[in-house]
């Protein structure tokens, strides 16, 4: 089915964002600000962990905009874990969840599935920033995406505020490409590198290159069996 051929992370994501919808609706809006929204008090001293991928998830109730969101949260989080892959992608995703966290609990934003958003764009636009792009009518480099992103949302709304989501997704988006793809180039290390376990376990592709390798090897040691150590 159509479903079951979204690649895992992406599916999984799409699917708990639906879940959350869901029960923003059966709860209300009152109740979803209580259980769902991000309230570093209760994370930290309550233990309510899931506050981070609740926020990370709510869209609000089901509207155009909402339809809109969902996209975007498919589009460009299938394209990032088809160039990353899934355990990179993973990484990703936690790593703009904790950094989200910190940006929207110093901004009072309860939410920030948005900035999710715009952190998944920012990163893609970065890897290739001269592409051309279609954005509405217009063709424009890949860069300004983010930025066109973010003007719309603020004339919709009519109002400034409407740019901090996209502007804390932007920042988050930019300290994992810094690290990532700038500072190493600079002669640092990269350290988002996710632990070869989860590599085995979430990329198919990397399994069965090490498998050929492991098959590979052991061909040709038994092509070279009898052979003395130093002989040519």
């Amino acid at each position: 089915t159509k479903y079951k051929s979204i690649l895992p992370l992406t599916r999984i994501y799409i699917t708990m964002v639906g879940i959350v919808t869901l029960l923003g609706l059966i709860l209300g809006d009152e109740l979803s600000q209580g259980l769902l929204a991000l309230d570093p008090i209760r994370v930290m001293y309550g233990l309510e962990l899931w506050r981070p991928f609740t926020a990370a998830c709510f869209l609000g109730p089901p509207s155009i905009g909402w339809l809109m969101n969902a996209y975007y949260l498919f589009e460009y989080g299938s394209s990032l874990e088809r160039a990353f892959g899934t355990a990179q992608h993973l990484l990703f995703l936690l790593l703009q969840i904790g950094f989200l966290s910190v940006f929207s609990a110093f901004f009072a934003q309860p939410f920030f599935a948005q900035s999710v958003i715009t952190s998944m764009l920012h990163v893609l636009s970065r890897s290739m920033p001269n592409q051309k792009v279609k954005w509405l009518i217009f063709t424009v480099p890949y860069w300004t995406l983010p930025y066109g992103l973010m003007a719309s949302d603020v004339l919709q709304a009519g109002n400034a505020a409407a740019a901090l989501p996209h502007v804390l997704g932007i920042l988050s988006g930019h300290l994992f490409f810094f690290h990532k793809n700038i500072w190493p180039k600079l002669g640092g290390e990269d350290w988002l590198v996710p632990p070869d376990f989860l590599v085995r376990r979430l990329d198919a592709d990397a399994r069965n290159k090490s498998k050929d390798s492991i098959s590979a090897a052991l061909k040709s040691r038994k092509k070279g069996k009898g052979k003395k150590l130093g002989s040519s």
